[in-house]
């Protein structure tokens, strides 16, 4: 298991700061989340350049969280790099997250070929009643609406899921769970790993139900490995390819706007 912070003591005098931007990372980014995707939506059909001002501000958003994150940890002089992940790996995962980690990537390569086969968009464009709520929108849609069209939008995109890859992983597995560890006075790994699921899939909330429970399941891995290799590399890697492989769905398995 990685080493973790055992105090809140460790922070020194960015104890405070450390446990705000933990608290946003679980309550404020998920309503900020939300505002976002819903004005992202709100653009998409009038202006053509909505998605990549959106994937513009994503940058700006999680690179700026994740520097002030990187701040108040340089300001904890009893919090050394390797227990916010910083350092190579210091072992192989277990053989059950290993077996895990194999499934996850199984899941990726499934879950693209059924994407390029355009299996899953056929009628994504729903028919809503005169009044009827947005939120009765099927599963996955509004996944749907942030991948990329055209050429810019993919050179974007890529930028997105690099930094989604680094900057989230830092975040919410390096940054977080250390503050966590500290607060809860090292609690065991199973609770951090539920605790970084719950985080993660809340951040995700603006994906409904089944985003939340996807996305928190893959933070629960994400974690499981990460606290297990002592490093971020590996759960850096590991997000990046699952967020990147949606550049290999053809432009034209998806659908070509979203209702304003």
């Amino acid at each position: 298991m990685s080493g973790l912070p055992g105090s809140l003591a460790d922070f020194g005098p960015a104890a405070l700061a450390a446990v705000v931007v933990a608290g946003y990372l679980v309550v404020g980014e998920p309503m900020v989340g939300h505002v976002l995707h819903r004005r992202f939506e709100g653009r998409l059909r009038e202006d053509p350049g909505a998605r990549r001002s959106f994937y513009r501000r994503l940058l700006v958003l999680e690179w700026g969280l994740a520097v002030v994150a990187l701040v108040v940890w340089l300001s904890a002089p009893g919090v050394d790099a390797g227990e916010v992940g910083l350092r190579w790996p210091q072992q192989w995962p277990g053989p059950l997250t290993g077996l895990v980690v194999l499934l996850v990537l199984a899941f990726v390569v499934v879950s693209t070929r059924v994407l390029r086969s355009g299996a899953l968009l056929e009628g994504a464009e729903p028919v809503r009643r005169p009044g009827e709520a947005r939120h009765a929108e099927p599963p996955g849609q509004a996944t749907l609406a942030l991948l990329p069209r055209t050429a810019g939008e993919r050179r974007l995109f890529t930028l997105v899921g690099v930094t989604a890859g680094v900057c989230e992983e830092w975040l919410y597995r390096g940054f977080f769970l250390a503050v966590v560890a500290a607060l809860a006075g090292g609690p065991p790994t199973g609770v951090l790993v539920l605790v970084a699921a719950a985080a993660f899939g809340l951040a995700h909330a603006y994906q409904g139900g089944v985003g939340i429970v996807t996305t928190g399941l893959l933070g629960g891995v994400m974690a499981a490995v990460y606290l297990q290799t002592g490093s971020l590399l590996l759960p850096v890697l590991l997000h990046a390819v699952i967020d990147l492989r949606f550049l290999l769905v053809p432009a034209r398995a998806l659908p070509a706007a979203r209702p304003a």
